[in-house]
């Protein structure tokens, strides 16, 4: 299996804390690490956990933040394929309370890449599947050669100046910046998922009507949510790519996203 992602990165430094502070309140950290995390970078990781390895097209800031992506997802077994930026890397710090509820602030503009960078886009026909998080309208169509594409509905506006097919389409089914109606899409997506945390989620093929799949039991204590959403997507993906059906990639999907919840960080670090 040959996977792929296509999205963004930030430098992210997790402070663990026993409750997110008030206005004016100063905490003490618990413990504090820094990953290279932001969507991509956890699909990415995902699926190397699936298939052994994955290639991540992004791009970076030409900076120490920066520097530090491709070495640090390369020990998680991703080849990251990145187009160097001129403007500083995203980056941010996350809160994660005792609760395992994080809290995410980011410093920059949102970095993903363009057709036109010199990427070896040309590698995505070889691909069982991408997840598409982020970047420009030719990105999405290089990603579309792939065997099997899935988006995140964060990029609705480029899916929709794109005019591709997807196989599905993942969306949060209770943030007003995921919102996805019937006919935003042209031609509309194979599969929709929304997901709806540990109540599982809804689900349509080909536009028909909406069925329930089930959320997974976490396999340990919950750690924090960082990253459930882009594994499960991941997971998605992966079950798609191996020809599951609609339902059992979901499963798939649902237990991705269960593990990452046992996980500290985007990567359990």
């Amino acid at each position: 299996m040959k996977m792929a992602v296509v999205g963004h990165v930030e430098w992210i430094e997790f402070v663990g804390v026993e409750r997110v502070p008030a206005q004016g309140e100063i905490v003490h950290a618990l413990e504090a690490w820094a990953e290279a995390a932001g969507g991509g970078a956890v699909a990415a990781v995902q699926l190397a956990r699936l298939t052994g390895a994955s290639t991540l097209f992004t791009a970076v800031g030409d900076d120490d933040y920066g520097r530090r992506v491709a070495p640090e997802l390369g020990a998680h077994d991703v080849r990251v394929e990145a187009a160097i930026r001129t403007d500083p890397q995203r980056h941010g710090f996350t809160y994660v309370d005792a609760a395992g509820e994080r809290t995410i602030t980011v410093i920059g503009e949102r970095m993903g890449p363009r057709g036109a960078d010199a990427l070896p886009w040309h590698g995505l026909a070889e691909a069982d599947g991408v997840y598409f998080v982020s970047g420009d309208v030719e990105a999405v169509r290089a990603a579309r050669a792939s065997r099997v594409l899935v988006a995140t509905a964060r990029s609705l506006p480029v899916l929709e100046k794109s005019g591709v097919e997807l196989d599905a389409l993942v969306r949060s089914g209770s943030d007003e910046g995921e919102r996805y109606r019937a006919g935003d899409l042209d031609p509309s997506p194979r599969l929709e998922v929304a997901t709806e945390g540990a109540r599982g989620g809804t689900y349509s093929v080909a536009g028909g009507r909406a069925c329930r799949y089930d959320a997974v039991p976490v396999p340990g204590a919950v750690q924090d949510t960082y990253g459930a959403g882009d594994s499960f997507a991941a997971g998605l993906t992966f079950g798609l790519a191996q020809g599951l059906s609609p339902e059992d990639a979901l499963a798939l999907g649902a237990r991705c996203g269960a593990e990452a919840l046992a996980r500290r960080g985007a990567h359990g670090t």
